[in-house]
């Protein structure tokens, strides 16, 4: 069966990706094909033609279409919620009570269009529609290879109704066990807090979780916020997610929290500096969501966590990697697997998937995230041909030690191979590297090449056979979605990619997913003493990362970057 997942109903992060006979093919982000970040307002066509071109199918195979957002009925608890809670926007009410599938029926018209356009044949290929919470919980559920039942969380800000899902995953099959609604909602709350503290919601969460080592959570009492209930907890909805009359408006903008944050807190975060009282308020708002997810992960699923001590993770959520340390030293945890692409774009890859499984077509245990596209030297040779008057490329016949080479120098460098990643993370595939022993390097890839904000944190990459020597702990982290305390002595040997509070967001690398950054670090291994590097995102500050050779040439030439390796090019700028 070829099944093609496709993501974008809620207006942001459209994305494809593709299963057939219950292999992961491709799967893909909209924005790295259009180079506009979260491509907002877009469906995935752009990816979807890649799938396709990667499975080498015509859009007439495909067997099904999987849409992660699905109608509701009224007889459910979800629109009810919805309308009681929104009592103060009776329009809102109003329509979700009698007109609660409006979104669903635009979007379905939207994706049949899509399909259209595609080639695909409606005639021929079934469009099934799966509720967003159950996309993200297949995304993470049925790719984490578990096969003793397992918990199933999904914190994410909101779907067709609901906000934060449990469940059980049990032979294959999802069990729905309780649900949240908007706009009781965990990631929302989140969300409203990084508006106020200067960040765009969807985008910003992370920084919000960078800045936070630097304040004191003591200092500001947020729980008002999120007001524990006999239900579990219930939104403040006079402070944050907001809508309508209560929001608080600003230079004609309207946030999603109210005047009554502002009153409270005081005026919202401008500019770039991780400055009081904001960290503190960023302290506050990572405990208080810790705090609240872990309470509720305890009430709907700590009996289920007790007896398999297994854990799969997604939604927006789930790439808080301070909250995941967390989860990861409950003491009746064995495994905690965080999809790699938590957030709204994993939801076609687990929309597809759950639709594998109900044919009893599961894939496997997602092992890495290389499912983009690939390219090879015909187009790094046009691309470099293209910005000839700017740029010289050498092939190298060892690019591996000529890279460990330069980084050991301390020179960042741009490091573009293989397969794009799938998700927010770079692992090594779109990435610019540095040495994390060099002094300065950190600060020198902030200010001169990713132009953000100075006391945001950089990752480590590192061997899985020093995994243990460095963060104590054989427990899996492929992906950069969890944070661990690093060993004293490493402290100081790899200071550039320890945050503040003496933790790292590290990834852990083997070589049969990934043999050419293996090697590279075993170079720097050879040459530095440490099997690591320090990993960040090839692109610039509020850019979607870079797809293609084309895109990492213009990348390269926007910034302060000294050197560019593409496959076994070595690019450097011509002098002016």
């Amino acid at each position: 069966m070829i099944i093609l997942g496709l993501s974008g109903a809620l207006g942001h992060d459209p994305s494809a990706a593709l299963i057939a006979d219950g292999e992961i093919v491709a799967a893909a982000e909209e924005e790295r094909f259009l180079r506009d970040k979260h491509a907002k307002g877009r469906l995935p066509l752009h990816a979807a033609r890649y799938c396709l071109a990667e499975a080498g199918i015509q859009a007439g195979d495909v067997d099904v279409v999987a849409f992660p957002y699905a109608p509701i009925s009224l007889f459910r608890p979800d629109r009810w919620h919805y309308a009681r809670r929104y009592w103060y926007a009776p329009d809102r009410a109003l329509d979700a009570l009698f007109n609660g599938n409006r979104r669903y029926r635009r979007n379905r018209r939207r994706v049949l269009a899509l399909g259209d356009e595609l080639g695909i044949s409606w005639q021929r290929t079934r469009f099934q529609p799966v509720e967003h919470h159950l996309a993200h919980a297949s995304s993470a559920y049925h790719l984490s290879g578990f096969e003793a039942p397992a918990a199933i969380l999904g914190v994410d800000g909101k779907g067709e109704y609901a906000t934060t899902f449990f469940g059980i995953g049990e032979k294959g099959r999802i069990r729905r066990l309780h649900e949240y609604y908007d706009p009781d909602s965990l990631a929302g709350a989140y969300g409203a807090i990084t508006e106020y503290l200067g960040f765009e919601m969807l985008d910003g969460e992370y920084k919000v979780m960078g800045m936070a080592p630097y304040g004191d959570a003591t200092r500001y009492d947020l729980s008002r916020i999120l007001p524990r209930t006999s239900s579990g907890f219930r939104v403040d909805s006079r402070l944050v997610n907001t809508v309508g009359w209560r929001r608080y408006r600003e230079g004609g903008k309207g946030f999603f929290f109210g005047p009554g944050l502002v009153e409270w807190l005081g005026p919202r975060r401008q500019g770039d500096a991780a400055d009081e009282p904001y960290i503190h308020i960023a302290a506050a708002m990572q405990a208080l969501f810790e705090e609240r997810v872990l309470e509720l992960l305890e009430r709907h699923l700590g009996g289920v966590l007790r007896e398999t001590g297994l854990l799969a993770y997604a939604g927006g959520g789930a790439l808080n990697v301070k909250l995941n340390q967390r989860i990861v030293a409950l003491p009746h945890l064995r495994e905690l697997f965080v999809q790699p692409a938590s957030g709204d774009s994993g939801t076609a890859l687990g929309a597809a998937s759950f639709v594998a499984a109900q044919a009893g077509e599961c894939p496997p245990r997602m092992r890495h995230a290389y499912l983009g596209p690939a390219f090879g030297d015909a187009a790094i040779e046009a691309a470099v041909a293209r910005r000839a008057d700017k740029v010289a490329s050498t092939r190298v016949s060892d690019i591996v030690s000529t890279t460990a080479d330069l980084l050991a120098a301390g020179h960042p460098v741009a490091w573009f191979q293989g397969r794009m990643e799938f998700g927010p993370r770079a692992l090594g595939n779109r990435s610019i590297l540095g040495c994390p022993s060099v002094p300065g390097v950190a600060d020198r890839i902030n200010a001169q090449i990713k132009f953000r904000e100075r006391w945001r944190p950089f990752c480590p990459s590192i061997l899985d056979r020093v995994a243990r020597e460095i963060i104590g702990t054989d427990h899996p982290a492929p992906y950069m979605t969890i944070t661990f305390d690093v060993a004293p002595e490493w402290k100081t040997r790899i200071p550039e990619v320890v945050h503040e509070d003496g933790t790292a967001r590290v990834q852990i690398v083997e070589r049969d997913t990934n043999p050419r950054y293996y090697a590279l670090l075993e170079a720097m291994e050879a040459r530095t003493g440490n099997a690591v590097v320090l990993n960040t995102s090839l692109n610039r500050r509020g850019e979607a990362m870079v797809c293609s050779p084309d895109d990492a040439l213009a990348m390269f030439l926007g910034c302060d970057l000294e050197y560019l390796v593409l496959g076994d090019y070595l690019v450097t700028r011509k002098p002016s």
